[in-house]
């Protein structure tokens, strides 16, 4: 089954918050995403119900292991296919910005054959 782009953003979200942060909530995912607390409300009950996600009663959100070998894939594809095209020239912020729409497009064989070249010649 293919996540949707925004799940994959919200993981990955969750992840750099949770790198931050002791614990992550809602309100937390909203101010860094610039979205509305209900939008991201039903998001994380999407990503409950598909098992990426655990809430706990104190409304503390936590990747399950899988929700966390996708944020992890997906922040690893967005930093460096963003320190990719800053090499090539792009500014930092258009760079960020194309890399989080090409972290959810490009196929699995590509990006290993990218992501080998990148380490071989960084």
């Amino acid at each position: 089954m293919k996540r949707l782009e925004s799940q994959e953003d919200y993981l990955e979200k969750i992840l750099q918050i949770s790198q931050k942060k002791e614990s992550v909530h809602a309100i937390d995912i909203a101010r860094e995403m610039n979205f509305s607390k209900p939008s991201v409300s039903i998001a994380m009950n999407k990503l409950k119900e598909l098992g990426y996600i655990e809430i706990n009663d104190k409304g503390d959100i936590s990747l399950t292991d899988s929700g966390k070998e996708i944020a992890q894939k997906t922040l690893e594809k967005h930093i460096v296919l963003t320190r990719m095209l800053m090499y090539l020239g792009v500014d930092e912020e258009t760079a960020s910005e194309d890399a989080c729409r090409m972290e959810h497009d490009i196929s699995d064989t590509t990006w290993v054959l990218i992501k080998k070249h990148w380490d071989e010649h960084k």
